[in-house]
């Protein structure tokens, strides 16, 4: 057994500090959550809806978020029709928590770390916004592609984008970088 963990130490001390990290995020996003009450939408989600809707404003009249007091989502509306609901899930909330639970457990230096981690976290957000403001207005012209665009192009989208951070972080920043001599 000693032989084992000794061989796979590195491996296994990734997983261990990606998933305390990931339970210690997911456990403080959920005590977020718990703060509000039901059919409330957290502050975070609705900041997003509201970033959502200006962006949209930029380009067309007629974007803007409506808040339902009985319902738990935020209504999006494009050019004056009801395109989306804007759900906690759709605030990137759990990518950006995958995000930092993947670079902490293969951290670097402390300053770079947490620099990546915010920066990053900052780039999440931000496209997620355009993907949920591409994703409407989308869902506006060709409604009837609406299961393919939610569920799977801009999944893809977010999710790719995290993966190629995380390969740069890798590569580039982590312990694991392979350092170049001259």
């Amino acid at each position: 057994m000693k032989k084992y963990l000794e061989r796979y130490k590195p491996f296994l001390q990734f997983l261990g500090l990606f998933f305390i990290s990931y339970l210690i995020f997911t456990l403080c996003y959920q005590y977020y959550l718990g703060t509000y009450e039901n059919n409330e939408v957290d502050g975070f989600t609705r900041v997003v809806s509201i970033n959502t809707a200006q962006i949209l404003q930029v380009f067309t009249e007629g974007s803007y978020v409506i808040k339902d007091v009985s319902q738990d989502y935020i209504k999006l509306i494009y050019c004056g029709k009801y395109v989306a609901k804007i759900v906690e899930g759709c605030n990137a909330m759990s990518v950006i928590i995958l995000f930092a639970s993947f670079i902490i457990a293969f951290s670097g230096r402390f300053k770079p770390t947490i620099l990546y981690i915010v920066l990053g976290s900052l780039f999440i957000y931000v496209l997620n916004v355009i993907r949920i403001a591409l994703l409407s207005s989308l869902i506006f012209h060709y409604p009837e592609q609406e299961p393919l665009l939610h569920g799977v192009i801009f999944p893809l989208y977010i999710y790719g984008v995290v993966f190629i951070l995380w390969i740069y972080w890798v590569q580039k920043h982590s312990k694991y970088a392979s350092k170049k001599t001259k």
